[in-house]
């Protein structure tokens, strides 16, 4: 069975919500979900992955969380990303959604195959937003099956 990892990082909850919901549409969709927090994700784990997915909420001026997630990021190269098929999500309470487009923008640079241009949510997550995660975790299992 091929494995998805998801890796997130939350400060109030919102990002956990929609990593689980992405985690849920993996499963059905007959791949292994492997939901592990941003502090506990080892680049093991993400060379391991057929696929993967981070979450990340928006902090301070439109960045991601600086001392978790950014140093596993600034950490990734080509070589762990190029050609894996990757999905981005995170929530916001400001802004108009730019980190999200840095984000994915920095994980094309890096060859990752990007699925669509992030998934954001307005605080707590709604009804569209965990949908999208659904079918994001559906769309990531169906590239790791084709993955060598």
């Amino acid at each position: 069975m091929k494995k998805i990892l998801i890796s997130y990082w939350s400060g109030t909850g919102n990002t956990e919500t929609m990593a689980k919901r992405l985690a849920q549409g993996v499963s059905d969709a007959g791949c292994e979900a492997v939901l592990k927090k941003t502090a506990e994700t080892t680049p093991d784990l993400v060379k391991e992955a057929a696929a993967m997915a981070f979450g990340c909420p928006a902090m301070g001026a439109e960045v991601l969380e600086e001392s978790e997630v950014e140093p596993l990021i600034a950490g990734l190269s080509a070589a762990e990303l190029g050609g894996k098929a990757l999905g981005l999500f995170g929530s916001y309470d400001w802004g108009d959604g730019q980190w999200m487009r840095d984000w994915v923008d920095r994980m094309k640079s890096l060859g990752a195959d990007v699925d669509g241009e992030g998934i954001i949510a307005h605080l707590d997550p709604d009804d569209g937003a965990l949908t999208q995660c659904y079918e994001l975790g559906k769309r990531l299992a169906g590239k790791a099956v084709l993955a060598p």
